[in-house]
């Protein structure tokens, strides 16, 4: 009766969402976990199933710099941007496109869902130029153009696509992005319905480190510049802001439980932080 009752409660939010494009940001650190992707990749092929358009972007720092490590080049961040010489964006490149990405299209796959591997350079997908700071940190880059087409052919052919967040720069450069960012501007440029941030911890935290379940645009921006917000929900709340700017309805932030994906949307109480530009009403 329980589950039955969990499926007739989905279906005014599957009714709303059919057809609409949803973009889901996999954090790196979700990715060390082979139980969470496996609950994500399952939670996606459902979404796809019942008519929802599910596009993945996956970030992958820790995997970058656990490499660099490996092959004793030292990681360095300026102002919580990896400097990115020439060879640090060889790493990065083969490890989110030939690793990461491989690993989530592979789980995917598994759970008999269909997934195909891009990354921001497939089809001119991230346009980008080199981010323009006052130290160098090389070959770091920000999204100047996003070309969906690709996207939405693969959407239309029943595929789900996973996306790295690798740039293209007009002199033919790969440059490193944000995955953050990189998942906010694709979900403007496609218009989406909702941007799902799904990473480590529960979601906006206020000063008692409670989670802040809900909260309208003016609140985020508020929030944003506080001191409780700090380290990686920056860029996250950032992203959020940006892609309601931008048209998007509502946007995210999770913790990567076990299926939090369908907890999350499919359910009145949900699990995270929802970001709105106005209130909502029960």
């Amino acid at each position: 009766m329980k589950k039955s009752e969990i499926i007739v409660n989905a279906l005014e939010y599957i009714r709303e969402f059919r057809g609409k494009v949803f973009v889901v940001k996999l954090g790196g650190e979700v990715m060390l976990d082979e139980r969470i992707i496996a609950s994500v990749a399952q939670d996606l092929i459902f979404l796809h199933i019942v008519g929802i358009k599910p596009v993945v972007v996956h970030g992958g720092g820790g995997e970058i710099s656990h490499t660099m490590d490996k092959l004793g080049k030292a990681p360095v961040f300026v102002e919580g941007l990896r400097k990115t010489d020439k060879e640090t964006m060889d790493i990065v490149e083969m490890v989110l496109t030939g690793k990461v990405n491989t690993q989530i299209v592979s789980q995917i796959n598994k759970h008999n869902g269909h997934a195909v591997g891009l990354s921001g350079k497939s089809g001119r997908l991230f346009e980008a130029r080199k981010t323009n700071q006052k130290v160098d940190i090389g070959f770091v880059g920000e999204i100047t153009k996003v070309n969906p087409h690709i996207l939405e052919t693969q959407l239309q052919n029943g595929y789900i696509p996973v996306v790295s967040p690798v740039g293209l720069a007009k002199s033919g450069e790969s440059l490193n992005i944000n995955a953050d960012t990189a998942a906010s501007k694709l979900a403007q440029a496609m218009n989406a319905s909702k941007l799902i941030i799904l990473t480590n911890v529960r979601g906006v935290l206020d000063k008692d480190s409670r989670l802040i379940k809900r909260l309208t645009l003016a609140e985020a921006v508020k929030t944003a510049k506080s001191k409780t917000v700090k380290g990686g929900m920056k860029p996250k709340i950032k992203a959020c802001i940006e892609a309601i700017n931008g048209g998007v309805n509502r946007t995210h932030i999770v913790k990567a439980n076990t299926h939090a994906v369908l907890e999350e949307i499919l359910t009145k109480k949900g699990t995270g932080t929802l970001i709105t530009k106005n209130k909502i009403k029960d």
